[in-house]
């Protein structure tokens, strides 16, 4: 009998800024080693792509002033440590508010995440660097009007 892989969402969530536009990415305060990563996790039963992935954004950042743009894709990469399978949509979603560049959230809650801390802030695009787990896999896929539109 097969396991079917676990549903999941990642958010890229995108910032206008005079500059260009921006990525939210952050960092596990208490666990560096896990690399610099865009909001995921696990869908909810019932929950659409986009629905799973605001929350997780609200979860794991704080932000909610998010709104859906589009689904980037879905890739298949086995967790990192466990080896179970992952089906994983790609969602961009853009900031509708003002946000800081930078603050720290604790993860509020009982579940996995819950009193993580995660060190959040807003990256130039394109990124200087890769992010953990494969998650730059699809931002080449956000529209080219939409980034030309962040610098204007």
């Amino acid at each position: 009998m097969t396991i079917p892989p676990r549903l999941r969402v990642a958010a890229y969530v995108l910032r206008r800024t005079p500059g260009g536009p921006e990525l939210l990415v952050f960092d596990h305060v208490d666990f560096p080693e896990a690399g610099t990563q865009v909001p995921a996790g696990g869908m909810e039963p019932g929950e659409t792509p986009t629905q799973a992935a605001v929350r997780e954004v609200a979860e794991e950042t704080g932000l909610t002033g998010v709104e859906a743009v589009t689904e980037l894709g879905v890739s298949e990469w086995p967790h990192p440590v466990t080896g179970r399978a992952r089906r994983t949509t790609y969602v961009q979603l853009q900031v509708t508010g003002r946000t800081a560049g930078d603050w720290t959230h604790r993860v509020a809650g009982d579940g996995e995440d819950g009193g993580l801390r995660f060190a959040c802030r807003f990256v130039p695009l394109p990124l200087a660097g890769r992010l953990a787990d494969h998650q730059d896999e699809f931002l080449d896929r956000i529209d080219p009007a939409w980034l030309a539109s962040a610098g204007s």
